[in-house]
């Protein structure tokens, strides 16, 4: 299914969402939030999250296969004039920012088109990362820290330092 997501980017509208989630771990209702201020070009990553005090503004390294994916968002948010990286721009009603609503209405849409498995959910996206980061050898602290889970091992939580590369060399491990 990934390859046919892949194959389908420039067809399809909004699956480059989805793509992206695939490789950053993003709660479906934390990239609607996720502002254009938030995102580093020149190093890389982007800063959002929600839910936790371990998922709140955290710092994800940008995958190197989906930065062209989303530096073409972040150029469609400056011409929109939007503070947000990812919209609806094509909403009739609400407004351009893309709400959870939003978000699920086109992962149905792009389900349907390519006729993928009906149970898939919005936030599938989020579990194809982390199970792809695990299959791939990722360090399993590095993928609680990249999705905002809480880490109970003292070491780990309050010891190890874990910078933009480290994470980078995590991430980029996932094909």
């Amino acid at each position: 299914e990934m390859n046919l997501l892949w194959t389908n980017v420039d067809k399809i509208p909004y699956i480059d969402l989805v793509i992206i989630q695939c490789y950053s771990g993003w709660r479906p209702q934390e990239i609607g939030l996720i502002e254009i201020e938030d995102v580093n070009l020149d190093n890389w990553y982007f800063i959002g999250g929600i839910k936790t005090d371990a998922g709140t503004n955290r710092m994800v390294p940008i995958h190197s296969k989906i930065r062209e994916l989303v530096k073409k968002r972040y150029d469609e948010s400056i011409s929109l004039n939007s503070s947000y990286l990812f919209n609806a721009a094509d909403a009739v009603k609400g407004g351009i920012k893309l709400t959870y609503d939003k978000y699920d209405y086109r992962f149905k849409k792009i389900k349907e088109a390519l006729n993928l498995n009906p149970d898939h959910r919005p936030h599938d996206g989020r579990s194809t990362f982390i199970t792809a980061a695990k299959k791939a050898g990722a360090d399993e602290y590095a993928i609680k820290r990249i999705v905002g889970h809480s880490i109970k091992d003292v070491t780990e939580n309050v010891y190890t330092q874990r910078d933009l590369e480290w994470m980078r060399q995590e991430i980029e491990k996932i094909k």
